[in-house]
């Protein structure tokens, strides 16, 4: 990487952790400047405006989730043991990792609205990649016998990002990590009995 590459995968990791804590409208340019420690001019040199900046740092925050989803679901053969990779990815997140904050896609889709609808295109975007990519590990166990076979693929995904979507917001909400927990803890025992093949 080029000297201008590290600042800016600098700045958009910083902005990305801000964002992420206080979302496009509450965070300003002058907080990206606090937490990166450049003026005005630095940080425009490599973005073309905030919103740039913003969507650039999405992408990056997704990326990072992404990376935790690969992890976790990484040399496992079994469909029901590959979502619960991924229910682990969700529980970090309510523990504010990857990032602080929560989850990315929930934190913009909610702020950004009808307001930024380049950043609730992006959110959008992000959320069905996580439906298509349940739907896929679910079809995919299906066709090797690991999941029953009247079990939906699109209900699966819905139900696991809306559980866990919701936990991470509870969690966020008290302070704690207990709705998760539990939030978890449900979704295992429904994978187990609703869509493993017996």
């Amino acid at each position: 990487m080029t000297k201008g590459q590290d600042t800016k995968e600098a700045i958009l990791q910083q902005a990305a952790r801000l964002f992420n804590r206080r979302g496009f409208y509450g965070a300003a340019l002058s907080d990206v400047m606090d937490v990166t420690g450049l003026e005005k001019g630095g940080i425009y040199n490599h973005f073309k405006s905030k919103e740039d900046l913003a969507l650039q740092a999405f992408d990056y925050a997704i990326g990072l989730v992404r990376d935790e989803i690969g992890k976790a679901v990484a040399g496992k053969r079994d469909a029901v043991e590959r979502l619960q990779g991924l229910i682990g990815v969700f529980e970090r997140q309510a523990e504010g990792y990857p990032l602080p904050g929560g989850c990315p896609v929930m934190n913009t889709a909610i702020e950004a609205d009808d307001t930024q609808p380049a950043l609730r295109e992006r959110a959008r975007q992000a959320m069905e990649e996580w439906h298509e990519f349940i739907e896929h590990i679910v079809q995919s166990g299906k066709q090797r016998g690991q999941v029953e076979q009247a079990v939906d693929p699109r209900s699966v995904s819905g139900v696991m990002i809306s559980i866990l979507e919701g936990a991470i917001m509870q969690s966020r909400l008290y302070g704690n990590t207990q709705p998760m927990k539990q939030a978890a803890a449900h979704l295992v025992d429904y994978l187990e009995r609703e869509v493993r093949a017996h």
